[in-house]
């Protein structure tokens, strides 16, 4: 770490900025799934967790993982979507203590809504006023940030991918049929 301890003007310019888009950017994606598919944020995650998982299904440990939070806050999510009919448990045959947790046909559509108005608004929000020579330099910014952060907590090689969980994007514009 380099520099005075205090934010210069320039960086502290450039980081309102960044605070002020991100803030309202998260607050529209959020009243887009809403809108669109009556999800939350974290059931629209852990649904695409489930959408890209083998067969549609995921152990509860596994989807904690995959939504970097605790079992315990998974298992609540997962009973609220399971009244919603999004998802179903079941007992894992090889584990007693297991719970198996899978898409469901009703999980599966609200889905394709929520990416297909996810997709949507990112385009109207992001790529179309970035343009093509913006919309690169956000991916150089994004992946020169992302680097700095991984170094400096010593993680990398096993982060998510792009447009997988936790990232807020969309899988592609088949994966959710």
């Amino acid at each position: 770490m380099t520099g005075h301890p205090i934010l210069d003007d320039a960086e502290r310019a450039a980081w309102d900025a960044y605070v002020a888009m991100r803030t309202a950017l998260d607050r529209a994606l959020a009243a887009g799934l809403r809108d669109d598919a009556d999800l939350s944020e974290a059931e629209f995650e852990a649904l695409l967790a489930l959408h890209s998982a083998r067969d549609r299904t995921l152990r509860t440990g596994e989807l904690a993982a995959a939504l970097c939070w605790e079992r315990s806050r998974v298992s609540h999510l997962v009973r609220r979507m399971g009244e919603r009919g999004l998802v179903e448990r079941g007992e894992c045959v090889d584990d007693a203590r297991g719970t198996w947790i899978g898409l469901t046909n009703p999980g599966r559509r609200a889905l394709l809504r929520a990416v297909r108005g996810h997709t949507a608004l990112l385009r109207e929000l992001v790529f179309e006023p970035l343009g093509p020579d913006g919309l690169a330099r956000l991916e150089s910014v994004s992946r020169t940030i992302q680097g700095a952060v991984d170094r400096s907590r010593g993680t990398s090689a096993d982060r998510q991918e792009p447009n997988g969980p936790g990232t807020g994007g969309p899988v592609s514009s088949g994966a959710a049929s």
